[in-house]
């Protein structure tokens, strides 16, 4: 059907259709959508209440929806649906696992030091390290490259109370695993920077997220996710095991 032939059908404007078709319209109504659905002929029962679902919980605003002036995009949401979440970071420390030293020293390099910057990033940050303490928290495997740690050292007080954090963490009852990637193991597969693989219950497809400084990448072809999974593997054997990392992390301080 052509957008004139809905919009005859439905009586609504050519315009509103294709927004809700090309996504301007971020959030159309469940009685928008089920005027879709008859118009389309969509009958099937359940396939209609999963889109009417979709459509419900799209309406939902999340917290994060409060803090666009520090989120560029919407991982916050990726991330409170995923239950799995590996990532590979060779510069800072994973946003799950930063604590409020941390994060206020990387704000300043960021050069974002007013303190209304810095004290949302810390509440966004505490309010996402709350998925680590739920009942049927997501699984995270942090594969950290050691110039990540080395990096801030010289900060020997926020130095000691992240190295601790993870610390703690790794030797924790939970649903975190922790990997150091040691200069020693030479070049490796993550040369090429970080990136996040999210999975999610089985009706939802898996997610790599790729951050940048203004905003992110996305990227849900199979052999894209696959391609970074492979990456991922080997970052993981190319580190140390979970055991000597946490030991790693002990000599360090």
């Amino acid at each position: 059907m052509t957008i004139e032939d809905v919009a005859n059908a439905t009586e609504w404007s050519a315009g509103k259709i294709s927004n809700i078709e090309t996504g301007a319209r971020l959030r159309p109504t469940v009685m928008e959508v089920k005027g879709l659905l008859d118009i389309y002929g969509v009958t099937d029962k359940q396939r209609r209440e999963a889109i009417l679902n979709l459509t419900r919980q799209a309406r939902e605003r999340g917290w994060w929806s409060k803090y666009n002036d520090v989120f560029t995009d919407d991982f916050p949401a990726f991330e409170a649906e995923a239950h799995s979440i590996h990532t590979y970071e060779p510069a800072i420390i994973p946003g799950l696992l930063q604590t409020p030293g941390y994060i206020r020293l990387m704000m300043r390099a960021l050069i974002r030091r007013t303190p209304v910057d810095v004290d949302r990033t810390l509440e966004t940050r505490r309010r996402r390290q709350a998925l680590l303490d739920l009942d049927d928290a997501p699984e995270l495997w942090a594969v950290i490259d050691e110039a990540a740690l080395l990096r801030f050292r010289p900060a020997k007080e926020v130095f000691r109370e992240q190295v601790q954090h993870l610390i703690d963490v790794a030797e924790a009852d939970n649903t975190v695993t922790i990997q150091i990637l040691p200069f020693s193991s030479g070049m490796h597969a993550g040369l090429r920077g970080p990136f996040v693989i999210m999975d999610f219950p089985s009706d939802v497809n898996p997610v790599v997220y790729l951050e940048t400084d203004a905003d992110g990448l996305y990227l849900e072809d199979q052999e894209e996710v696959d391609r970074y999974r492979r990456i991922f593997d080997h970052i993981t054997t190319s580190a140390c095991p979970p055991d000597a990392s946490l030991q790693m992390l002990k000599e360090m301080l």
